[in-house]
């Protein structure tokens, strides 16, 4: 029996982390009824050669699937960046990239790509390519701010709060409306039509962000917004004239960077499986989300 009962307390404490882990929603509708694309949709390289916290078979699988069903030719990529590599591709999609394997891991926060990746990222978007560079909260800010900065971008790395306009009790869950005058006015907030406009986005804990002149702030931070290098930090600065998302051209070439990854996927967690992401009720990310890519792939000019 006392085997039998500490049998019992491993296979409980084993569990605990499952339940509670951020999983996919597998009831989050990815399904598009009059797709962008009907045929031979662009190519769009998802990395996970970067010890990346969002994958195309894991958190981000709603993220991806959306994007399959709207027509793109969506293929993971596990190899460093190159001009070869990049070269049959349109969209560059970077999810929460790493310096080490976990994001607890000593070297978290180093750059996740070396000098020669950043370049060659660089050259192929100034050459006509487009980026989506998502990187959240510390660790992941650090892990992409070299890639960022290439393009004019700061990161704040830190963690971003704004009681004024957020969540009530949830001051790091954002919310970015035409009401409360924080959603820019650009062609991935209007869509090709009324049916696409976005009205009000959601983030889920993130950083702030400071595009280069001439980029355009899509979710722009108040003057109540205060950035901090960890949550619960005594110490903090203002984020006023931040962003945490930032959308610009760049040569031939489109970026955008979103400084929070969450909003983007469409998640569960918990035993009471507790929604994260699209898949929570009230908020445009859905729409959001084939927005940015068809600004990124030239539909919205």
């Amino acid at each position: 029996m006392k085997h039998l009962c500490i049998t019992c307390a491993l296979l409980l404490l084993t569990c605990v982390p499952a339940v509670a882990q951020q999983a996919p929603d597998p009831e989050f509708n990815t399904s598009v009824e009059n797709p962008a694309y009907k045929r031979e949709g662009p190519r769009v390289m998802f990395d996970e050669a970067h010890h990346n916290f969002h994958t195309t078979e894991g958190r981000y699988k709603p993220f991806v699937d959306l994007m399959l069903n709207d027509g793109y030719r969506v293929i993971r990529n596990r190899q460093p960046f190159s001009k070869t590599i990049l070269g049959s591709f349109k969209v560059l999609v970077i999810a929460n990239a790493l310096g080490a394997e976990e994001d607890d891991d000593e070297g978290a926060d180093k750059s996740a790509f070396t000098d020669e990746e950043i370049q060659a990222v660089h050259d192929w978007v100034k050459s006509g390519g487009a980026l989506l560079l998502i990187a959240d909260h510390a660790p992941f800010g650090g892990a992409a701010s070299a890639l960022a900065n290439r393009f004019g971008v700061d990161m704040s790395k830190g963690y971003t709060l704004d009681p004024q306009n957020s969540v009530a009790g949830s001051p790091s869950h954002l919310i970015f409306s035409r009401e409360n005058k924080l959603l820019a006015s650009h062609p991935i907030t209007e869509g090709r039509g009324e049916n696409e406009r976005i009205n009000l986005l959601r983030s889920f804990t993130g950083q702030s962000l400071k595009g280069p002149e001439g980029s355009v702030a899509i979710l722009s931070l108040a003057d109540t917004a205060t950035d901090s290098p960890g949550y619960g930090s005594k110490t903090s600065v203002s984020a006023a004239g931040r962003a945490q998302a930032v959308a610009l051209k760049f040569g031939k070439g489109r970026v955008l960077v979103q400084g929070e990854a969450a909003m983007l996927s469409a998640q569960v967690s918990g035993s009471e499986n507790r929604k994260m992401g699209m898949n929570v009720p009230g908020n445009d990310n859905r729409q959001y989300a084939l927005n940015l890519m068809h600004w990124l792939s030239g539909i919205l000019k």
